[in-house]
């Protein structure tokens, strides 16, 4: 999955990568400001996610690129970590936490920003032991 995002090559394919993220976006349930934050877009910008969602590949920009790259990371954590429950895999994300002070990681990531994306995946891989 993550093969997909190795920036050393030209050959990203965008449009699966786009796929990926309109799909896991609906299994975490984000509403489509949440979704919009997550990629680091205006939250304005709603039409950025309906081109995604007709098929459209995802900006090629190095930010958009490395934002869908540590979501589709937490998302592997994630399975990693409750292999056999999905329900709590893709509710994880909008459940309060006590390591990010009572927060959601999206909220996180939305007070944040990119750096919030940093602190959610990292906590996810120290969680793996990695």
């Amino acid at each position: 999955m993550l093969a997909a995002l190795d920036s050393s090559t030209n050959n990203i394919d965008r449009k699966a990568i786009a796929g990926m993220l309109m799909k896991l976006f609906d299994h975490w349930k984000l509403s489509t400001e949440e979704q919009l934050d997550a990629l680091g877009f205006s939250v304005t910008n709603r039409a950025a996610l309906a081109r995604y969602r007709r098929g459209e590949p995802i900006s090629g920009s190095r930010d958009t690129l490395e934002r869908a790259g540590h979501l589709l990371g937490i998302h592997k954590n994630l399975r990693l970590l409750f292999p056999a429950d999905r329900d709590l895999a893709y509710a994880w994300m909008k459940t309060r936490n006590r390591a990010f002070d009572n927060r959601s990681p999206i909220e996180v990531i939305r007070e944040f920003g990119f750096a919030g994306l940093l602190m959610v995946l990292a906590y996810l891989d120290r969680a793996r032991g990695q």
